[in-house]
């Protein structure tokens, strides 16, 4: 290994829509800590760069998607992938940030010495192949949350005998054309759904092939009130409002829908019926066997899944597949679907920490054995964070709070001539849960290697961002479960 070395007060891995967020917070709130940015791919923006399928977008309002900091100013709530792109980008241009990134440097380890009170970084350089490392007092993971090589494909019988294309969204390249072409989407999550009505504009005809129905709520892509408020009042008040009109509307549909299930499902079974036409099966395409935020719900912005499927350029099909045939998807219904492209949108590959190998004190650390300390810590692991958003609302919400609490952390050790913070769980009673309250595929098959969390706080993720904005903002950092040294 080469030994060129150095030190760095902070250092950020990921230069997505977190990292970005989170070098604007060090940089106006620790002004005097040096910090990097480590980026494995060639270019910036993390989920926004690499998704280049059609009709990428956010799930999300752009409105509590967008940083805190930094208004959006599109016109539309409901963005397209480019655009958010955009912004991440303005925003590290505008504050100097894009200056402190370090591209093609992948993160392969980290080790902690209690002695040096300082993390080892062993980064390597994917253009070069060279080894470095970094030393740092502070690690902040910005990585996010699933695999970037690749998306998870279940192993389909016959797969090999297609003929046609099959491509994973993540995966998804400019050469595909899919124009006059039968295309069945596999999935119904929220790739499905924002690419069935996107490809449906070109292609002959587009299938949605699902296992089972999901939750999907019709919305529209111009928030009205926002624009209002853009028209009579200034951008920074406007966007301030906007933003917390939409982040107690999706508390209280959130809390309806946890304590109401029944009725949110009638509710939104309600809008799908009132979006399509009177032919399609409601109950079977459109009826999920659980409850309503037991998976995340599927934005569909001005009715465009919809209007694909009322116009005959899209069908839903509710099925099993048997197995890939020569010419299409045999079904065990009996039902064979013909296409010239499979999309599989089946689903992410979860994955914490950039997938790194990571050692305190020459011990190394068994994620699944670890302890969420309020969302963003671990215990016993020393001067470490995670950006890791809600799942029931816009991830950078929490992401943001999380960057607010690290330097909160960092001026008080400042404060205080400490160097070592660390968060211990030494309650002989504590009961454990999963961390992530959901039973969607992609969390299921991943469960058994993410870390845990409690059932009371601060081990405990309340999943509500007014909870949260007290206990990040506010809350008295020497609780008794934080270890200064």
């Amino acid at each position: 290994m080469n030994q060129r070395k150095e030190y760095l007060d902070v250092l950020i891995v990921g230069a997505g829509l977190s990292g970005i967020g989170a070098a604007h917070h060090i940089q106006t709130k620790c002004p005097d800590r040096t910090y990097a940015i480590l980026e494995a791919r060639p270019t910036m923006g993390g989920t926004w760069d690499l998704f280049r399928y059609p009709g990428i977008r956010s799930d999300s309002d752009m409105y509590t998607l967008g940083y805190a900091f930094r208004p959006w100013k599109e016109q539309k709530a409901i963005a397209d992938g480019p655009s958010i792109l955009n912004y991440i980008k303005e925003t590290a241009e505008s504050d100097g940030s894009d200056q402190k990134i370090r591209y093609n440097h992948k993160v392969k380890n980290a080790t902690w010495s209690s002695k040096t009170a300082q993390w080892t970084v062993e980064v390597e350089q994917i253009d070069s192949g060279e080894m470095i490392e970094i030393a740092c007092n502070f690690l902040f993971m910005c990585s996010g949350y699933y695999r970037y090589e690749a998306g998870f494909t279940p192993d389909f019988k016959g797969r090999e005998d297609f003929e046609g294309r099959i491509v994973h969204p993540q995966k998804w390249t400019s050469d595909i054309n899919y124009e006059d072409k039968k295309v069945v989407v596999i999935g119904s999550g929220a790739t499905a759904v924002t690419l069935v009505p996107e490809l449906a504009k070109k292609a002959k005809l587009v299938t949605m092939l699902q296992r089972s129905p999901t939750y999907i709520m019709n919305a529209p892509s111009i928030d009205p009130i926002a624009s209002f408020l853009r028209k009579i009042l200034p951008n920074k008040l406007a966007y301030f409002l906007s933003r917390w009109k939409n982040i107690l509307m999706g508390i209280l549909f959130y809390k309806v829908a946890r304590s109401k299930p029944n009725f949110t499902s009638k509710l939104l079974k309600a809008g799908v019926k009132k979006a399509v036409s009177k032919e399609i099966d409601i109950n079977k395409h459109f009826t999920p066997k659980y409850k309503p935020w037991d998976q995340r719900l599927c934005l569909v912005p001005d009715s465009d899944l919809f209007e694909a499927i009322n116009k005959g350029k899209a069908t839903i099909v509710t099925d099993h597949i048997e197995k890939f045939t020569k010419e299409g998807i045999q079904l065990e219904s009996g039902e064979h679907l013909e296409a010239d492209i499979i999309v599989t949108a089946t689903g992410l590959k979860m994955q914490l920490l950039g997938n790194m190998e990571l050692t305190v004190d020459e011990k190394p650390i068994n994620y699944g054995d670890l302890y969420a300390y309020r969302g963003m810590m671990f215990n016993d692991v020393p001067n470490m964070a995670m950006a890791f958003g809600y799942t029931n609302a816009s991830w950078t919400l929490k992401s943001d709070l999380t960057c607010e609490y690290v330097c909160r952390l960092l001026n008080h050790m400042k404060a205080t001539g400490t160097k070592v913070v660390t968060p211990r769980q030494n309650d002989p009673n504590f009961e454990e849960e999963p961390i992530i309250d959901f039973n969607s595929g992609y969390v299921l098959r991943e469960l058994d290697k993410l870390p845990k969390q409690g059932t009371k706080r601060p081990w405990k993720v309340f999943q509500n961002y007014l909870l949260d904005v007290f206990n990040f903002r506010f809350s008295k950092l020497e609780d008794g479960f934080l270890e200064f040294k």
